[in-house]
């Protein structure tokens, strides 16, 4: 082994250890209303989609919606990252969260798809898209509708969401799946 292969592979878990804390950082900054601690885990120019650029766009994104429920508690329960070069990664991060809202304890079932830059040597977001399995009140059970947070119409995306999802139920007939499930597999995603 050279000194470049070892100084390439101290770099790649380096780089995964700093993409690893960015989810639990989220976390606290959300469970804790630190916004400029949140917003300093994205890249200076995010993108916002309709809403702009930078900075000032996602706090005007987040600010409204953190001020939709009084106490959360995030858990990072998984993270799998993939490398895609020296500066540029991928993961998904499993986490279950629970949200205060009004008489309601809401707990989700999420999972975030992130795109990950180092810039200056720090790793950022790029982006963070996430889809939930469920959203109900911490007294009920998953099921149908399975997304049911307060005033919303939003619906569940995951598992569907996953590539490999209805492929693998593709040949089960609807009466089987419907033994094991309530949920309607052969529904597009």
């Amino acid at each position: 082994m050279t000194g470049h292969d070892l100084a390439e592979r101290i770099d790649r878990i380096e780089s995964q250890l700093a993409i690893q804390q960015l989810p639990i950082r989220y976390a606290l900054a959300v469970d804790a209303r630190d916004l400029d601690g949140w917003l300093d885990l994205f890249v200076e120019d995010v993108d916002c989609g309709r809403y702009g650029r930078g900075h000032a766009a996602l706090r005007a994104v987040i600010e409204p919606q953190l001020r939709t429920f009084y106490r959360s508690i995030h858990q990072i329960c998984g993270h799998e990252v993939n490398l895609l070069g020296p500066e540029k990664a991928q993961g998904i991060v499993y986490c279950r969260a629970e949200h205060e809202v009004g008489d309601q304890w809401v707990v989700m079932a999420i999972a975030y798809f992130d795109d990950y830059a180092r810039r200056d040597g720090h790793w950022y977001f790029v982006r963070r898209q996430e889809k939930h399995w469920y959203s109900i009140d911490i007294l009920e059970r998953p099921g149908s509708p399975y997304h049911r947070w307060p005033d919303t119409g939003a619906t569940a995306q995951l598992p569907r969401a996953f590539p490999t999802w209805l492929p693998f139920w593709n040949d089960s007939s609807e009466s089987d799946v419907a033994a094991i499930s309530s949920d309607p597999v052969k529904e597009s995603p």
